[in-house]
């Protein structure tokens, strides 16, 4: 088994071993009636900071990231670009010829 699948595999294990020990302290009597509470602040809690630590790194890349080259200036270097492989192929071409 290659790196990749092994470390899948392991994956899925453990996130069967977390949701049977989160549904049995949530729902198991014994258990629950002392944790349930604990249990369900923390995963509230903890569903709020993934959400909005994902809102402030989309805002992050947003602000830092330069804004991409206006669509008239991309085109003006390609015709440039264009101009300059038309030019060698016809200078390749005169020399082929020669």
């Amino acid at each position: 088994m290659n790196k990749d699948k092994a470390t899948g595999v392991l994956l899925m294990i453990i996130s069967i071993v977390i949701i049977l020990a989160y549904l049995i302290i949530l729902w198991y009597p014994p258990i629950a009636a002392k944790a349930s509470l604990i249990l369900l602040k923390l995963t509230g809690s903890i569903a709020v900071l993934a959400i909005f630590a994902i809102i402030g790194w989309i805002g992050y890349t947003l602000a830092t990231t330069p804004p991409p080259k206006p669509i008239e200036e991309i085109e003006k270097e390609l015709e440039k670009e264009l101009k300059e492989i038309t030019k060698e192929s016809k200078e390749d071409n005169q020399k082929q010829t020669s």
